[in-house]
């Protein structure tokens, strides 16, 4: 599952720099569906984010005149890759999210690094696992259930199955973010792998949200109901997944899916700027624990920590 290709670990400026921004457009993601979820069902939602999403991809791939794959073993990889990242998912994280309160699923989602990297270790052979990286997710799994709110934990382990819904959610993408690691060995760029999971996650989706949904019957939405698809679509869905497989190709499952920490940050963070919401003192523990969290994966720190104590004092300090 691992692929041939072997991003490095400790991601550049630029690399953080995009990972913030998938950070903001997914928790921006929050406030589309907000507003979308007062009319339309939830997976009418999804399919209409990830539909618009397919057909806004193939128009800037037609732009940049890029050719899809037309090699079926891609395409097999594109289904796969959907199934991992986005039906199975999104289809589990709604159901459980319908019986349980959001901030108890934010925090079981969140344990998606956690299963990411014990998925990584097991099936590559270049994102083992390290004692800083264990202790580094821990700390950001603390700094989540910290920033949302510790209150939410004694309603963790009611109703059971829709909790255990959420987390096989995120165990999914722990695979999704490991075996998309093969495009890049593939050739395929991250804009056509984007492509190619949307158009692939419509598809399998779209017999079960007509099923469930019969969206014929539901009455035509409001244009802010509207301009919310279009939202979730081109920004939280379309761009994002374009950072996301450049991401991946760059720096490996393990430190892409840190984004899952970031996101709740950013969610906040756009709250403070644009709801008028107010940062509260548990905010910033848990910020500092998300952060304290993220340098210890990213190792840099550690690493020379770690040199200064090897090397000891130079001559001038003797």
């Amino acid at each position: 599952m691992s692929g041939s290709s072997t991003p490095h670990h400790n991601m550049s400026a630029l690399e953080w720099g995009m990972l913030i921004a998938l950070s903001l457009l997914w928790g921006g993601s929050f406030f589309f569906n907000g507003i979308a979820v007062r009319e339309l069902p939830p997976l009418t939602i999804v399919v209409s984010r990830i539909a618009l999403a397919a057909m806004a991809l193939f128009i800037v791939m037609r732009v940049l005149r890029l050719e899809m794959p037309k090699n079926p073993e891609v395409w097999l990889a594109f289904f796969i890759m959907g199934l991992l990242n986005n039906a199975l998912p999104f289809t589990l994280i709604v159901w459980g999210q319908i019986h349980i309160a959001s901030g108890v699923a934010s925090i079981l989602n969140a344990t998606t690094p956690l299963f990411t990297v014990l998925v990584a270790h097991m099936l590559t052979t270049d994102e083992k696992l390290t004692l800083p990286r264990l202790c580094g997710v821990v700390l950001g799994l603390l700094g989540v259930v910290i920033l949302i709110g510790g209150d939410v934990i004694q309603t963790i382990g009611n109703n059971l199955l829709a909790q255990l819904a959420v987390l096989a959610g995120a165990i999914s993408y722990a695979f999704a973010g490991v075996y998309g690691r093969r495009f890049k060995s593939m050739g395929v760029p991250p804009i056509a792998t984007a492509t190619g999971q949307v158009t692939a996650s419509s598809i399998l989706l779209l017999p079960l949200m007509l099923y469930i949904d019969q969206p014929w019957t539901l009455p035509l939405p409001s244009p802010e109901a509207l301009a919310a698809l279009v939202g979730i679509a081109l920004l939280s869905t379309a761009l994002a997944y374009i950072l996301y497989f450049q991401i991946l190709a760059r720096a490996g499952a393990t430190n892409l899916l840190l984004v899952t920490f970031l996101i709740p940050v950013s969610a906040i963070l756009l709250g403070v700027l644009f709801l008028g919401e107010v940062i509260l003192a548990k905010h910033l523990i848990g910020m500092t624990f998300i952060g304290g969290g993220l340098a210890a994966i990213d190792g840099r720190i550690t690493h020379r920590l770690r040199r200064g104590l090897t090397t000891g004092p130079g001559p001038q300090d003797s």
